[in-house]
């Protein structure tokens, strides 16, 4: 072998050495045997499933190596308004029926959405109740710092159905865009009371109390999950709907105080 035909063959035992040690491949910067990069699964869901959703991402992600799932919680009306603007999620949770067909009716969702869970108003007080809230009628007294959600949020509507079936008229201090933000007046002592769901006094543990009413029964809201169209990730946004609808999603949903749908 002459010198020229050695220094070539020293070259490529270095870049082949180079490759083994640094993994080279293709243009995706993959391995040789092919794996595939991380992938990030964007789920839009209602504020009121936080701690659910939190629990079942995590699950997900521990059996779905390289799996990100990126949650985004806010009121239903906003998240729909944000997908019909083109904003890149791959599953939306409603925490009502209604937000979700304006979806389907945009042709906006894969298939039919899938009821999964289903909620119930309750009053959350500071949990020295300094208002002296008893019933759902005195939050309809004048001097009462009260705090529900606006009319187009999902317990918004529940709250206007709730008054309306009481033949009660609210005069509400402010009206909220999710019912977290309801849920943190009542906690940070803003309000006297707050028309929230049962899931988030539960999760509030000791920092308020809940007043259950007989009138809620007239306004169970009920949650649809469904993958959107324009996922990209479309089989694993259909993975993760199935995961929500589980044996273990169902359980997690359960202990946060959801009722089945």
């Amino acid at each position: 072998m002459n010198a020229y035909a050695r220094i070539a063959a020293l070259t490529t035992a270095g870049v082949l050495a180079a490759c083994a040690l640094t993994a080279c491949g293709g243009p995706d910067g993959g391995n040789a045997e092919g794996a595939t990069s991380d992938r990030t699964l964007t789920v839009y869901a209602a504020a009121s499933l936080t701690s659910a959703f939190e629990q079942i991402a995590a699950d997900f992600e521990a059996a779905h190596e390289g799996v990100d799932v990126e949650l985004s919680f806010a009121g239903s009306s906003d998240l729909v308004a944000q997908i019909q603007q083109g904003a890149p999620a791959d599953v939306f949770a409603s925490a009502d029926t209604t937000n979700m067909d304006k979806l389907v009716a945009d042709d906006l969702v894969t298939g039919s959405p899938t009821d999964f869970a289903s909620n119930t108003l309750t009053i959350a007080v500071p949990p020295d109740n300094p208002a002296g809230v008893t019933s759902l009628a005195d939050l309809a007294a004048d001097d009462l710092n009260l705090v529900v959600c606006a009319p187009e949020v999902p317990c918004g509507a529940a709250t206007e159905r709730v008054e309306a079936a009481a033949g009660l008229t609210f005069s509400p201090v402010s009206e909220e865009q999710s019912v977290t933000d309801v849920l943190n007046k009542v906690i940070t002592g803003e309000a006297d009371a707050g028309l929230v769901y049962v899931t988030d006094v539960r999760g509030a543990g000791d920092r308020v109390e809940g007043i259950d009413f007989p009138e809620s029964d007239d306004a169970i809201n009920v949650y649809p999950v469904s993958a959107l169209r324009d996922s990209a990730q479309p089989e694993l946004a259909q993975e993760f709907v199935e995961a929500v609808l589980g044996p273990e999603g169902q359980r997690v949903l359960a202990d946060a105080g959801f009722a089945g749908p």
